[in-house]
């Protein structure tokens, strides 16, 4: 059992799903507000999506795809079927969400009509989507990945989160992009 003393493989990506959280309930606040003749607070929803491009998949999910989810496999754990497969599979969903939710902001700016509802829609559906795709990691996966990923493993792991603390996310440091965040909160 990992106690506070004991590092967690999965404590650094249990905190970021929190701001990931926060960010999707302010995303679907701005979406219950109707605006007569225009979309929902646009700059909004596209800060927004920005934070989910950069800190929800290429900084947050990296780390699952790229780190924690080979060191569960070196545990046993397949990438191809099973809790991981799962994983990933709504990690592609999720991102095309996103690229969907960024090419209609462009669209609803222009004026087209027909882009609001599809921009809800799928802003909705990133919603719903990154709701239950954070419950399932943080109540199964990760619980697996914190009893099978110890020790050593367990060390190295959180060594390779924390040599990603520098990293630029399209010129943006994950600081950046937390403070991103929190304007978001602030408006939305």
């Amino acid at each position: 059992m990992v106690t506070d003393q004991t590092p967690s493989p999965t404590a650094l990506l249990r905190e970021e799903h929190q701001l990931i959280l926060a960010v999707a309930a302010a995303l679907d606040r701005v979406l219950a507000v109707e605006v007569p003749g225009g979309p929902p607070g646009i700059d909004t929803v596209d800060r927004c999506v920005t934070f989910f491009r950069l800190f929800a998949d290429v900084c947050h999910h990296a780390k699952e795809e790229n780190l924690l989810f080979p060191a569960l496999e070196a545990c046993g754990m397949s990438l191809d079927s099973g809790p991981v497969a799962v994983m990933l599979g709504e990690h592609e969903q999720g991102r095309a969400l996103v690229r969907s939710m960024g090419g209609l902001i462009g669209q609803a700016r222009d004026g087209d009509r027909d882009a609001e509802p599809a921009l809800r829609t799928a802003a909705s559906d990133f919603v719903e989507l990154i709701t239950s795709h954070i419950a399932k990691e943080d109540g199964i996966l990760f619980e697996m990945a914190d009893q099978l990923i110890q020790g050593p493993a367990c060390d190295a792991l959180c060594e390779a989160y924390a040599e990603l603390a520098e990293e630029r996310y399209e010129g943006h440091s994950k600081q950046d992009l937390v403070e991103l965040a929190g304007e978001i909160l602030e408006v939305g």
